[in-house]
This record gives C-alpha cells, structure tokens and sequence, in this order.
C-alpha cells in the first residue's frame, strides 16, 4: 500500500483559506464542515446542479467513479470512459481529483465541450497512428489543468497583459484591475497548487471582453455566462496553446500577500517580460 504524504492530508475549509478559490465555493459548500475526506458518494451529490443534471457532449449524464486498474482498451481509458458513458474515474484522498470533481460542478459545459475536444483528438491521433499529442490535445490539456479566465471591461488593461506589463498592470493599474478586471482560476491542477502556493505559479489565460454591468451580476451568474463563453470557444477544433496567454496569477491584488509591495512585481523569473522577436 502506497504511504500517505503530506499532500493527502484533508485540510477543513480549504475553500476558505484565499479568494483564488471563490469560484469553487458554491459548488464546494457540502465540504465546509467536513473533517475528512468526501467519498465516491459524496462527490455524486454534489450533481445537483440547479439546470439539471450535468451531462457529456454525447448525453450521458456524469457520475463519479473509483479508478480502475489501467486498461488500454480505447473505450476505457480516462477521457473516451467519459464521453462515452459519462463515468469519471477519481481516485480517492486526492485533491487534483476533487478539484476535477468541483470544477465539473462549477463549469460543466465548459469541462463537457473538453472532454469532447479530448475524444475527437484522441480518435483522430488512433485513426492515423499518431504516437505523439497532438496541439489540440496539448491545448485543451493546458486549459484542464492550468486554464484562467480573465474578464475585464478595460481594453487597456487587456492591452497590457497581452504585452506583458506586469507592473503596470498590477501595480499602476492597481484600482483599475480591482474594479475593471477579474481573473477566475478554471484548471484544477491550478486549484490544486494553490493549496500551496508559489513564487512562479502561472496559469494559461483566455481573454474575454466584457460590459461594466458583468461586475455588478452575482458571482454564480458571473459563472454561468462565462461557461457559456468558455463551451462557445473551445467549439473551435483549431485550438492551440498560442491562443493562451501565461498570467502570474499570485500578481492579482490580494492573491499573494507579498503582492502589496510594489518590489514585488520587479523579479523578472516569475513576472517575466515579453521576448522580442528576431527581425534579422
């Protein structure tokens, strides 16, 4: 049997201990009071999303599972299982699971249309042999486990992201990004390191414009249009990691509690400047 480690250890009220994880925390609010681990069960309560139940792109509904011993059979491995039955195989006392399980709840047509990304992928790779990933499945992987959603109504403030501008940005910028733009971690492998979070913790962004209004609407309705926005872009099978843009997510305002000097958005290894090109 496999030793416990630290990281298996249950922390109670994790969704509590910073506001990265603000998006989670409706979906997540069974587990406030729980001192240990949610079981198989557990999780499969929490599909009750208040729309209906949470479905594949394919229509089966999904429902949570133990995992199973590895088998190379197409139809069972980790994504076809999920496209093809709606089955999600968890593994249990794990938190890169759990917060899989948590973002299903939180963003389901958005993990629906890349678990659909994953499937057409992985058969068009079978089909022609492919023994390497492809860039769509390099995309959409990067988007599971890494991806952020930045919302701002402020094109200057896209403007500088794009460029990378961290301190202005961040610094300069500082009541503007509190007011005009927001960050929503999506990738629950991002979930997962900020349990723990460190100095060069970066995410992979996509950008969307939006209304002063959308900052005015409830959190959960903030949700629900931007999974609506997400399941629309990810709808273009011509996705690669170049539509994605590297955000140092602890240089949000208030995310690290290092990020209240403005010294702290000089160290050039994690708040990284944009390499110019060659033009020789």
């Amino acid at each position: 049997m496999r030793a416990r480690s630290a990281s298996d250890e249950w922390i109670s009220g994790f969704l509590q201990i910073s506001p990265m994880f603000e998006p989670l925390r409706e979906a997540g609010k069974l587990f406030d009071n729980y001192n240990q681990w949610p079981d198989i069960e557990n999780l499969n309560h929490l599909n009750t999303h208040p729309m209906g139940k949470i479905i594949t792109k394919s229509g089966k509904s999904i429902r949570f599972v133990s995992q199973a011993k590895t088998n190379h059979e197409f139809v069972q491995q980790y994504e076809p299982r999920i496209y093809l039955t709606g089955e999600i195989q968890t593994r249990a006392h794990n938190w890169h699971d759990l917060f899989n399980a948590l973002v299903w709840v939180t963003y389901p047509r958005s993990k629906a249309a890349l678990n659909q990304l994953h499937y057409h992928a992985l058969l068009e790779e079978r089909e022609h042999n492919q023994v390497t990933r492809s860039s769509l499945r390099d995309a959409a992987t990067l988007i599971d486990e890494s991806g952020v959603i930045v919302v701002s109504s402020n094109d200057y403030l896209i403007e500088l992201l794009k460029n990378f501008a961290w301190k202005t940005l961040f610094w300069y910028q500082r009541a503007a990004v509190l007011a005009q733009m927001k960050f929503f971690l999506f990738g629950h492998g991002l979930y997962e390191k900020a349990l723990h979070p460190y100095l060069g913790m970066t995410g992979k962004g996509f950008l969307f414009q939006v209304s002063e209004v959308f900052f005015n609407q409830r959190l959960i309705n903030q949700i629900a249009m931007m999974d609506r926005w997400l399941e629309d872009y990810l709808t273009r099978e011509c996705l690669t990691s170049a539509d994605l843009v590297p955000v140092p997510v602890l240089g949000y305002p208030g995310w690290s509690p290092d990020n209240s000097d403005s010294s702290y958005y000089d160290n050039q290894r994690y708040f990284r400047p944009r390499k110019m090109k060659n033009t020789s």
